[in-house]
Formats: structure tokens, C-alpha cells, sequence
């Protein structure tokens, strides 16, 4: 189900709690309003559909891909970059991100998996993690 984005700044500025089985219903709808939205959004955390969970939806080189209870456990090359971000009103802001990035997550049947992310799509995960970790840029 397509759900209304949240913009209130103190709720997204709040850490996610870690998702269970139970917080399928919840990716499911994050994917459907993301595709909603695919216009003009790459990706959404939980968080903004107004759900407290650490679930994360983006698009990974033209396919969509749900994580839960991402963790970045390394990282390297920074850089500064502009991002935008459909929660927040107004224009870019500027932030720090790393080129290359290891993930650890749970697939949708709870197995834990571990990836590595490089480029625009590590941007895009980065940004949604820090979403969960209740980060605005």
C-alpha cells in the first residue's frame, strides 16, 4: 500500500528499532511507495512512512532491493557530495559519503547476508541508513 510520506523532522530524527518477521507488511508498503515515487526517489527507510524500523528499500542498478536492519561495517574513499531527500523541504545539502561500502543485513527471510556497494547505489544506501540511524542531511 502506498503510504503518505512523513516530514516532521523530530520523528525522523529518531533511531529506528530493529525489524522482525512480523515487519514484512512494512517492507512491502515501502516498496510500494517508493515505486510510487520512482520518478523522483531512488530510495526510503521505514522511517519515512511514518514506521520506526530499521528496513530499507533503494534501487540497485535498475532493480529494487530491501534490506533489514542494514549496517555499514566498512567503508573507504570519502567524499563531499549534495544530496536531496523527499522527507526534507528546501534545497541540497551537503554531506560526507565513501565510495565503497560493505553491508551487513537481513534478507526478507531473516538471513543475514553481507554485500559490497560501490558508487551512486553505496551513496543511496548510505543516506537511507542514515535515515534509520535517525541522521538528516
Amino acid at each position: 500500500m502506498i503510504k503518505e510520506l512523513v516530514h516532521d523532522p523530530i520523528f525522523l530524527g529518531q533511531k529506528s528499532e530493529n525489524a522482525t518477521s512480523e515487519d514484512l507488511d512494512t517492507a512491502k508498503d515501502l516498496l510500494d511507495t517508493l515505486n510510487a515515487y520512482k520518478d523522483t526517489c531512488v530510495g526510503m527507510a521505514a522511517n519515512m512512512i511514518g514506521v520506526k524500523k530499521r528496513i530499507i528499500c533503494f534501487d540497485n542498478d535498475g532493480k529494487y532491493m530491501i534490506m533489514f536492519n542494514p549496517e555499514i561495517i566498512k567503508f573507504s574513499e570519502p567524499y563531499e557530495t549534495e544530496e536531496s531527500c523527499l522527507s526534507l523541504l528546501g534545497s541540497p545539502r551537503k554531506t560526507k559519503r565513501y565510495k565503497k561500502i560493505r553491508v551487513q543485513y537481513h534478507t526478507a527471510d531473516f538471513k543475514l547476508r553481507t554485500k559490497t556497494f560501490e558508487g551512486w547505489t553505496a551513496q543511496i544506501v548510505q543516506h537511507e541508513i542514515d535515515h534509520c540511524n535517525g541522521v538528516l542531511i
